[in-house]
């Protein structure tokens, strides 16, 4: 009487089920998919989100720029003046800086916290004897930051006839941007992830009334 010999799990055919079960493993490519997707999510998004705040960025630096381009043609043609207190264009260093804000308002916004004492908005407007005389830098401080005393940044547009420079200054945050603060030569302070955006605009006061 014979009896059929089979193999077992520890016979030839199970040792062979076994190695082409690990060889299936190896090779397969199930999750790779995923797993690469995890790995290279963090620095794509990152590259994203840069782009969008830069774009951002860009388009609130042109809102400050339009901005100063408006407030300084209304002190060029008279339509804010500083001297005479009565006349119905006289505008102070508020509300100089209530209107400036309200030319940025679409997308910067600044409360009266802001308007009254400044924290992110600067404005520096100032009569000069002639346009050689006006500055050509950014004032910065011994720390490297913008130097933001009254030396440095005041309100004090001239009258009819006379030279002025109107400069803003806004201190743009970063979140995801790592590239965007060092590209200027205006470095913040220890701590702090901003990017300074500068405008100027220089004119002669026509010889309005």
């Amino acid at each position: 009487m014979q009896q059929d010999h089979k193999g077992t799990a520890d016979g030839p055919s199970g040792k062979s089920r076994s190695k082409s079960g690990l060889r299936r493993l190896f090779r397969s490519k199930d999750g790779a998919a995923a797993i690469e997707f995890a790995l290279l999510a963090i620095p794509y998004f990152l590259i994203v989100f840069a782009i969008i705040e830069t774009f951002v960025a860009y388009t609130g630096e042109q809102l400050v720029a339009n901005a100063v381009d408006t407030m300084g043609r209304k002190l060029r043609t008279g339509n804010i003046t500083f001297t005479d207190t009565s006349a119905s264009t006289y505008m102070d260093r508020t509300k100089f800086r209530r209107a400036f804000c309200g030319e940025i308002s679409i997308l910067i916004q600044c409360g009266e916290a802001e308007i009254t004492t400044p924290n992110k908005l600067w404005i520096d407007v100032k009569s000069y004897t002639d346009f050689s005389a006006m500055p050509a830098t950014v004032p910065i401080n011994s720390s490297g930051d913008l130097d933001t005393s009254a030396t440095s940044i005041s309100y004090a547009p001239g009258g009819p006839g006379t030279k002025n420079m109107l400069r803003a200054y806004y201190k743009w945050d970063i979140i995801t941007d790592l590239l965007r603060p060092y590209i200027s030569n205006v470095r913040p302070t220890q701590g702090s992830k901003y990017f300074l955006m500068v405008e100027t605009s220089v004119f002669k006061n026509e010889d309005y009334p």
